[in-house]
């Protein structure tokens, strides 16, 4: 039986994560007095937060940021259109509703040509791209993921880039060139890991795994697989633990064991429950179907077809449907109900045909061979092995498997070599910072020892000036004492003549003690 497997496709969003919740942002919206531009903001955040799980509530509230925006002056209004028929598409393209999430895009695109949004424009051809693929329109969807990965290479936007070549690499993996397909994601894998994208690396890794076991190397997917469920785990993504629970659960499918396979898509389905993934939930009751088939239990095997062909007839998802056809016209065959098994295949083969899947066409051609040699119609039998035969040789044929192995080969050496140069890069870093530390050292100590020569040259200055000064005194002190000299000198001639003179006049005048004792002679001899 044919199994349809998950690809993990990437779509661009305008914006980045929001890591306000929602009640907060409703706050933000309803309050008019924020600028328009916080209000625009938060309607916008949360009208992507609904646009997988509850699309309707999304168009909605993308619809009033519309209203809301063409408010704004020209240019800035028109790139928050634009964002909003950006969600509208994503929405409608959630909702299976291609035609409307087509016209919502190219409306993207038409104001983004007019404001010269080359970014803008090249999300809105990856986001078109991706709803050509779900259609099964292969060429078309590369016709626009190559538009957008050449816009994406101008604006060297590596980000936006790894997921043009992942989304290009999972458009060659459906058209069954698994070289192309590898040497895509690999480049895209590449480019995540340059830039540290650590989230951006599951999609590698799960389509990587994809291609590895669609070429029977079981070891080499089930390493990527749990690789990728690692991360998803760390980050809590629901829609990425349930696809990597699928592919996990496919890898024990081909190894033919049963109950490790239940358990892992049986996980799947219940995750995709809770985030209402309508693709996903289609395609976990296909593989479960599958088991039962494998299992013998036809009954169950059945119903989980039935169940998974309905949701694809309503999301008009081809490719799922294809597979769906083939593996019911399996089913009827195995009882015994002839014409029913081959109207099923036929619409395999011509819905497979016309998406131009390979993969499909090879399991179609595979299950009509063994209707006709069923019913006995060797002929017809030969003929439809032989076209599997050629469609199953194209896509792994020795040249394809020697193709891919380059491509992984050439990844593990890139991965080296960006491994080698992130070493470099590290001793390059510490090399400049010890060098950066000894010109520190270096321009201290010479700052240091022009401080102290320049505090030298002012102690010397100084110096200079106090013998200078000191002279200066020196000599003044001279002075002051050769005039105190003269002074004295002087002085002392002076002191001197006022001596001689004392002495003259008291040798002139007579004593006051000798009078008093004359008069006092004389009253006595009276």
């Amino acid at each position: 039986m044919r199994k349809h497997l998950l690809f993990t496709f990437v779509i661009i969003s305008c914006y980045g994560s929001f890591a306000q919740n929602i009640d907060s942002l409703w706050k933000v919206y309803n309050n008019k007095m924020q600028a328009d531009t916080n209000r625009l903001k938060a309607i916008q955040a949360i009208s992507w937060s609904y646009n997988s799980n509850n699309p309707d509530t999304a168009i909605m509230l993308a619809k009033q940021q519309i209203k809301l925006a063409n408010s704004l002056p020209s240019s800035k209004g028109k790139r928050w259109v634009a964002n909003a028929f950006n969600t509208i598409g994503v929405s409608y393209m959630y909702k299976g509703n291609y035609p409307e999430a087509l016209e919502s895009h190219f409306s993207a695109v038409k104001i983004r040509e007019e404001i010269k949004d080359k970014k803008g424009i090249a999300r809105a051809y990856s986001n078109i791209g991706n709803i050509y693929w779900y259609k099964g329109d292969y060429p078309e969807a590369l016709k626009y993921h190559f538009e957008s990965l050449k816009l994406y290479e101008e604006t060297k936007d590596n980000q936006a880039l790894a997921v043009s070549y992942n989304n290009i690499g999972l458009i060659y993996y459906s058209l069954g060139n698994y070289p192309e397909a590898l040497k895509n994601l690999f480049a895209s894998l590449k480019l995540k890991i340059e830039i540290g994208d650590k989230e951006g690396m599951t999609p590698s890794y799960s389509n990587i795994g994809l291609v590895y076991e669609n070429q029977g190397n079981y070891p080499e997917a089930l390493k990527n697989y749990f690789a990728a469920l690692k991360i998803f785990n760390e980050i809590k993504n629901k829609q990425g633990i349930a696809a990597s629970y699928n592919n996990i659960g496919n890898i024990y499918y081909r190894q033919g064991n049963s109950p490790e396979s239940f358990k892992n898509h049986f996980a799947a389905l219940k995750v995709r429950e809770e985030i209402k993934d309508k693709q996903g939930i289609a395609l976990s009751y296909s593989n479960i179907g599958n088991i039962y088939y494998t299992l013998g239990n036809y009954p169950q095997a059945l119903k989980n077809q039935f169940a998974s062909l309905k949701i694809r007839e309503e999301i008009g998802d081809k490719d799922g449907m294809a597979s769906c056809f083939i593996n019911l016209g399996e089913l009827c065959r195995k009882l015994n109900k002839i014409r029913e098994a081959q109207d099923y295949l036929n619409k395999g083969l011509t819905l497979s045909t016309e998406i131009g899947s390979n993969d499909a066409m090879k399991d179609s051609y595979a299950g009509l061979a063994k209707l006709d040699s069923t019913i006995g119609n060797y002929k017809a039998a030969f003929e439809h092995h032989k076209l599997f035969i050629i469609y199953n040789d194209s896509l792994n044929n020795e040249e394809t498997k020697k193709k891919s192995l380059q491509a992984s080969m050439q990844y593990e050496f890139d991965k080296k070599e960006i491994a080698s140069k992130a070493a470099q890069e590290k001793l390059d870093t510490v090399t400049r910072e010890e060098k950066q530390k000894q010109n520190i050292i270096i321009y201290s100590v010479a700052g240091a020892l022009v401080l102290v020569i320049v505090f030298s040259l002012f102690l010397f200055s100084r110096f200079r000036i106090t013998q200078k000064q000191k002279a200066i005194i020196e000599k003044q002190k001279v002075l002051v004492d050769t005039a105190y000299e003269s002074l004295h000198e002087k002085n002392k001639e002076v002191m001197d003549s006022i001596h001689y003179a004392r002495r003259i006049q008291t040798a002139l005048i007579t004593s006051e003690k000798f009078i008093a004792r004359q008069l006092n002679r004389l009253m006595k001899n009276n």
